[in-house]
């Protein structure tokens, strides 16, 4: 048995990207919330032994509302992670943190607003002057590119608290979401099919669901950086394109509030809105960044006073984790 393990372990190591990763190098990867279909091929490539195939030895920290993903990397208590969107990496760099972004899984941000059907509301455009529910957090994010592009005020906030109770009530609110969990809930608790509005097909330019990884494992051991970042983009091709099942199993014992059905709507939009696979990672595959979009995102959220202009903001992400795949 233990000659079998052993054998195991060596062939792991070899599937590394030139065999440079020490074989099953643990890391402990921690979500940005609780286990959901949004981190199924995280959970996929788990389930599947990928990250074991890889030569590592991978295990999954569920996230949730106490769960602060930079924290737990700036202090070492995580080392790899999800960055929700392109803020999480550039904060950290304006902190002095050394952790950088090595793949995008959302090409889209998945961020939304959400009306009640209404002829007077027919485009993001439509809203502005109109009371609109946003996160506290979202004012420093989204919104700032909403009071650029569509001359949207400050005025026109209210205060969400992810109560939907406020939006199903009144057929004028305007509140945010995130395409795969407010719609679909809004639908089932109202009864009704809200109009939805996808901000990242209106312009929006960020990425989102990204894999942070502290400066200190990408120059020590780039091997185990790149074989996470292989297994990952397999995990979410066989997730979104193969059979969830896996996954699902293991995201259900992390969260036992989740559903089947919860999970299968939420891959059927990640799917058709193209969230994964989309722009450059069409031909680059799952996971890409490029120098590009980062300058576009960066460069529109220090136009309108997020970020100093002079913030070295390429120290925010590594390319050279998807770019071989090109």
């Amino acid at each position: 048995m233990r000659g079998m393990r052993f054998l195991a372990a060596m062939c792991a190591a070899m599937v590394l990207a030139g065999g440079a990763a020490r074989a099953a190098s643990h890391i402990t990867f921690v979500t940005d919330w609780k286990a959901q279909a949004e981190h199924g091929g995280f959970y996929e490539a788990l389930a599947l032994g990928l990250y074991k195939a890889h030569g590592l030895d991978v295990a999954i920290r569920e996230g949730g509302p106490s769960v602060n993903v930079p924290q737990l990397l700036a202090g070492g208590a995580a080392d790899f992670g999800i960055g929700s969107n392109g803020f999480i990496p550039l904060n950290m760099v304006r902190a002095g943190v050394p952790v950088k972004a090595v793949m995008a899984v959302f090409q889209k941000d998945p961020q939304v607003l959400i009306t009640h059907p209404r002829s007077d509301v027919k485009s993001l455009a439509d809203m502005k002057g109109k009371p609109i529910m946003i996160a506290d957090a979202s004012t420093v994010a989204f919104w700032p590119w909403l009071k650029a592009k569509y001359g949207f005020s400050d005025t026109q906030i209210r205060k969400y608290t992810f109560n939907l109770a406020p939006f199903l009530v009144d057929a004028k609110a305007i509140q945010e979401g995130y395409l795969t969990s407010e719609p679909y809930t809004i639908e089932q608790q109202g009864h009704f099919k809200p109009q939805v509005f996808l901000l990242a097909d209106n312009g929006y330019p960020g990425y989102a669901n990204m894999v942070v990884v502290p400066q200190k494992w990408i120059a020590n051991n780039p091997a185990a950086v790149q074989a996470f970042v292989d297994a990952t983009r397999e995990g979410w091709k066989r997730y979104l394109f193969g059979d969830p099942a896996p996954a699902d199993a293991l995201i259900k014992k992390d969260n036992p509030d989740m559903t089947d059905a919860l999970i299968a709507q939420a891959i059927a939009k990640m799917k058709s809105y193209g969230i994964v696979e989309s722009g450059d990672a069409v031909k680059a595959g799952i996971g890409d960044m490029t120098d590009v979009r980062w300058k576009v995102f960066f460069d529109t959220m220090a136009s309108e006073g997020l970020y100093a202009k002079s913030l070295p903001y390429k120290n925010a992400y590594d390319l050279r984790f998807v770019t071989p795949h090109r």
